[in-house]
């Protein structure tokens, strides 16, 4: 095993080849003080020969199986040794200096737990991007959005969103975090597969005091997309249950026992809209992950008494849905004028 690093930049790929043939090169030269490693979750394609004969000097992980991105990272980091953690998505293209804005962030005070960059989108450079933008939160019924990007709606960025400010959770497209967090969280919930797990880690990292961060003087540029493309029916299936299971593990008991009914015709109405525009692939992949949510509510259940739900000062006190659709407030400015702790 490698000797304990400072940051280890961590790249998950599979079947990338076309992503790291991109965007590696750049992450190399400029991220001079950080080891990079490479961690190939089985891919199919010619990434590993590709590797290893393009970049034989980057170290290499190779992890058994395909379990998602939530247990790709979680193999792949019990074999790396450094004080923080990169988690950054092959399709990244990153900027000179955008380590070190997030390291000074996380040394400034112990009780930060992880923190982000500003993730703009790399195919329209300015405009944010879905997966992040200029920080992640959570309405009051669990839906997660971003200052920058509500539900689809992505804002341009006219520098409006330039201060560095506490964030609800960071986005698993570019993340640091202290690698000893990582581990005494459990990690990444495996169960998730992929999408929502970093908000479950960020949620439980709040429950245990720790604080998150946005950090605008780091910018990156996402592609997004790059290995579950936004319009699968299989995408839909896990944002739909796993949000469910996010609630879960996270609401206070209080609270789980009227918002989970009601997002559950919340998600009932979704699946109308998607049969209304002739997407009913997508309507019976909410029915499945409802039948899913359920058969696993137990055992979901029981994972709170590691990590007990604590209300977080974070959790914006309004109903994103309401604000969106019938308000039209499209922006995250319009919706939350005041500023939050």
């Amino acid at each position: 095993m490698a000797d304990t690093s400072r940051v280890a930049v961590v790249i998950l790929n599979y079947n990338g080849r076309s992503f790291l043939e991109q965007f590696l090169p750049g992450v190399l030269a400029h991220s001079s003080d950080s080891e990079v490693i490479v961690a190939d979750n089985q891919s199919t394609d010619d990434s590993v020969e590709w590797m290893k004969e393009n970049h034989p000097q980057v170290r290499l992980i190779i992890n058994p199986k395909n379990g998602g991105f939530a247990q790709g990272y979680n193999v792949a980091l019990q074999q790396v040794k450094a004080e923080y953690y990169v988690l950054l998505n092959s399709d990244v293209e990153v900027t000179p200096g955008w380590v070190e804005p997030l390291l000074d962030c996380m040394e400034s005070a112990p009780s930060l737990g992880a923190c982000q960059p500003k993730i703009k989108a790399f195919h329209q450079k300015n405009s944010f991007e879905y997966a992040g933008a200029a920080g992640g939160y959570m309405d009051s019924l669990g839906y997660p959005f971003c200052r920058g990007r509500i539900f689809d709606h992505l804002e341009q960025d006219h520098g409006q969103y330039d201060d560095s400010r506490p964030i609800f959770w960071a986005t698993g497209a570019c993340m640091m975090i202290r690698s000893e967090l990582y581990h005494q969280l459990g990690g990444l919930d495996e169960d998730f597969f992929a999408h929502m797990e970093e908000i479950d880690m960020c949620w439980r990292m709040q429950h245990m005091g720790y604080q998150l961060q946005y950090v605008p003087h780091s910018t990156v540029f996402h592609v997004g997309g790059g290995t579950l493309n936004a319009t699968s029916p299989f995408k839909t299936y896990l944002n739909f249950r796993n949000n469910l299971w996010l609630i879960t593990k996270n609401l206070p008991t209080t609270q789980f026992v009227w918002k989970f009914p009601l997002r559950l015709i919340l998600d009932g109405l979704a699946g109308l809209k998607f049969l209304v525009e002739g997407k009913g692939n997508h309507t019976r992949m909410i029915v499945k992950a409802h039948f899913n949510a359920y058969a696993s509510l137990g055992k979901m259940w029981g994972k709170r008494k590691q990590f007990p739900p604590k209300t977080s000062p974070l959790v914006v006190k309004k109903w994103l849905f309401l604000q969106y659709f019938l308000m039209k407030k499209h922006t995250f400015s319009e919706i939350i004028p005041e500023k939050l702790p």
